[in-house]
């Protein structure tokens, strides 16, 4: 067995499945603010895009994925971002990019040599250590604090361990706390990968989940920079396809290139339908308009409707999150505990990372109805 696979903690969305379904089974009233799955519905044209290309016949998928697709996808990058790439070399179809991510390490770190470590911020996405642990690589986890924003700045990493970097990876709009960063920050970022020889990894699946609709949306890094980077982008939270699993990786095209042969090897190329779909949404901005107006309602909500009951909220422009403080500077756990009482699930700051000790974060996942019924029962 690996030893990773030993050493490997429960998923701790799965642990929060685990507390959903026993706190339904106890017959009590469940508001699910864990896991970012939102309820509403997937627009109608991308399940018709779905149905309509479902073949007679089936056939193994192209894992370099459909023209259709790429093109979507690099005509999104340049609507929105303004960044010019090459379908067919600089964008590469994934099966949502939660696997992207994982697999990343795999296929570029070789444990046995001295570039061997992966840099991550916790409070972070619990996937990027688990893909590192699985790879064999060694991890560098720098903890992040709201006095710094939550930006991880590699600048302040010792030389010695960016010398021994692979990848570094950064997430803004952030995954839990929704901060931001500007064009500036992903200058520095850059600038610091290029003299040390990293790859650098930006998960950018909240892009396109901005609250104000006045105000300057989240950029990208590949406004930047297109060589040595590589950004993830996913359907999920943007066009409300979770269960679809679709998402896509633009930027370096040899990285690109060396990535889609490495991914054949693991036959994780998706569904013709599921990307004719993914097509149709990356297409559209209409839809998203929407979404964005849905969940900005949702924060605001809570967001008042937490701060009313003395509970410290980190203000934030984007994302699919509130991150709030644990009242009285008290236990996560505990806390957590509390709320299940109340049948509030709730996901403890510790959930992702050592860095997230003494908060919690909400997902903006119940309907606009059922976060007034939470906000009734919610503990102080």
């Amino acid at each position: 067995m690996n030893p990773a696979l030993r050493a490997l903690k429960p998923y701790p969305m799965a642990e929060l499945q685990r507390r959903k379904t026993e706190l339904a089974a106890s017959g009590k009233t469940v508001f699910d603010f864990g896991t970012g799955d939102p309820i509403e519905p997937t627009p109608a044209f991308i399940a018709h895009a779905l149905r309509n290309a479902v073949p007679e016949i089936s056939q193994y998928p192209s894992v370099a994925g459909t023209p259709t697709l790429r093109t979507a996808a690099a005509g999104y990058l340049k609507r929105r971002f303004g960044v010019t790439v090459d379908g067919t070399k600089q964008v590469l179809p994934a099966a949502g990019s939660k696997e992207a991510i994982f697999h990343l390490p795999l296929a570029f770190i070789d444990p046995a040599t001295t570039k061997d470590t992966v840099i991550y911020g916790t409070p972070g996405y619990p996937v990027y250590q688990a893909g590192t642990l699985f790879a064999g690589a060694k991890e560098y986890p720098v903890v992040l604090t709201r006095e710094r924003g939550y930006r991880l700045d590699l600048a302040s990493v010792p030389v010695d361990v960016l010398k021994r970097t692979a990848i570094a990876w950064i997430n803004y709009p952030h995954n839990p706390t929704g901060a931001c960063v500007d064009l500036a920050y992903y200058r520095a970022q850059i600038a610091v990968c290029a003299a040390h020889g990293i790859l650098l990894a930006s998960d950018e699946c909240y892009q396109d989940m901005w609250f104000d609709e006045s105000a300057t949306p989240p950029p990208s890094l590949l406004e930047v920079a297109t060589t040595g980077v590589l950004a993830f982008h996913s359907c999920s939270k943007r066009s409300g396809m979770t269960g679809y699993r679709s998402g896509f990786i633009a930027g370096d095209a040899a990285l690109i290139g060396a990535y889609r042969g490495w991914r054949a090897a693991m036959g994780v190329g998706s569904p013709a339908f599921i990307e004719q779909a993914a097509a149709a949404a990356w297409n559209d901005d209409a839809h998203v308009v929407e979404r964005r107006r849905i969940f900005a309602a949702k924060y605001q909500l809570l967001s008042d409707g937490l701060a009313a009951k003395g509970i410290e909220i980190l203000p934030s422009a984007a994302g699919l999150y509130l991150w709030a403080r644990v009242p009285s500077n008290g236990d996560a756990d505990a806390y957590t505990a509390r709320c299940l009482d109340a049948g509030l699930v709730i996901s403890p700051g510790g959930f992702f990372g050592d860095g997230g000790a003494g908060w919690f974060r909400l997902a903006l996942v119940p309907s606009l109805d059922d976060c007034r019924k939470a906000l009734a029962v919610w503990p102080r």
